[in-house]
């Protein structure tokens, strides 16, 4: 089978819809299928207002070409930015089905920024998937909700975990007054960074990340420590050394750092809200509660090696599975190929 991704979120970005659709491509890769990603590298970019770091195509001439050299039996759209919207005209033009996933509440982001309500942003997104054969959302709280704001053909496509990197034996002393609360992710105002930051609890308070609000929190939370962006084993080190993962964020589609914390045998402190609710056993391998110090409290309590053995079942390669049951093939002349290779 021959893939086309769209994406606008790919390396060198850092974050969870970056690490899930590296994850299926290089499953489907690994499965014997062929993979072509456009990409936002891939193109001259400019920076995204207020958000620099992640950078955003603007002129992406000899798409057309390129998507036709490649002839794919199925395309994926996994963003609403502006490779996500040329390829989506062109399958439209073309007359060919496609699928889409929702990963990101942009209108809620916008909100966060600019005085625009969400009865404004929510049509534009929703209008953009509309005429997808398939649109693919994190967890089954976030579909129903979708659907409640009108959006149709929802299905639900999960997340998994790299429990090789992220593992309990990645733990180093952190040298620390204990107990080591630790947030993981884009210190944005989206992230809700100031409800975890604001809690009044014994222990050290770790922010690992970078983005558009940082210099603004270490002024204002000198006590907070703000070690930036890490990766890799630098990271899973972090997780492991933790005594409990917060997770402040009231509007993330999925948070797939709590898995991560949770593979390394850490439990979670979080709102009740979707993502967290989807995510965590209550009691189990994290604790939601309005108040965040009494969720963090309760956390404290619950046992790492459990948490361990609940991430074990969160596997990549039954997402990646899960994700190509889910492709449409361009057209019926290509029905009988898709079958063949989601078989195999």
């Amino acid at each position: 089978m021959k893939l086309l991704l769209a994406t606008d979120a790919w390396g060198p970005q850092v974050n969870g819809v970056v690490t899930t659709l590296t994850q299926m491509v290089e499953g489907i890769k690994s499965m014997g299928h062929e993979v072509e990603v456009i990409a936002t590298g891939d193109y001259p970019s400019i920076p995204m207002p207020t958000y620099p770091e992640i950078k955003i195509s603007i002129w992406m001439k000899g798409l057309k070409r390129r998507i036709e050299s490649f002839s794919p039996d199925a395309i994926h759209i996994a963003t609403e930015g502006p490779i996500g919207q040329l390829v989506r005209k062109y399958c439209l033009k073309q007359g060919y089905a496609f699928t889409t996933s929702f990963h990101t509440r942009f209108p809620e982001y916008i909100r966060e920024r600019l005085p625009v309500p969400l009865e404004w942003t929510y049509p534009f997104v929703r209008s953009f998937h509309r005429p997808a054969f398939r649109t693919l959302a994190p967890t089954k709280t976030l579909v129903t909700e979708l659907r409640q704001r009108g959006f149709q053909h929802m299905e639900v496509w999960g997340r998994g975990v790299d429990t090789d990197l992220f593992a309990p034996e990645r733990k180093i002393d952190l040298e620390f007054p204990g107990p080591i609360l630790l947030s993981v992710g884009r210190v944005a105002p989206e992230k809700n960074l100031k409800a975890f930051l604001d809690v009044d609890v014994k222990g050290t308070k770790i922010v690992v990340g970078d983005g558009p609000a940082l210099d603004e929190l270490r002024t204002l939370y000198p006590d907070v420590i703000f070690p930036g962006m890490k990766r890799g084993i630098a990271l899973a080190q972090y997780f492991a050394s933790a005594d409990v993962f917060v997770f402040p964020s009231l509007t993330d589609t999925f948070g797939l750092v709590m898995l991560e914390a949770n593979a390394c045998g850490t439990p979670v402190a979080a709102f009740p809200v979707t993502g967290p609710v989807d995510v965590l056993q209550e009691g189990v391998t994290g604790c939601m509660r309005e108040d965040l110090s009494d969720a963090i409290n309760e956390a404290l309590n619950l046992s790492r090696a459990v948490c361990r053995e609940e991430a074990l079942k969160r596997s990549w390669p039954r997402v990646v599975q899960q994700f190509l049951q889910a492709l449409m093939p361009l057209n019926s002349d290509k029905k009988n190929d898709m079958d063949a290779a989601q078989a195999s």
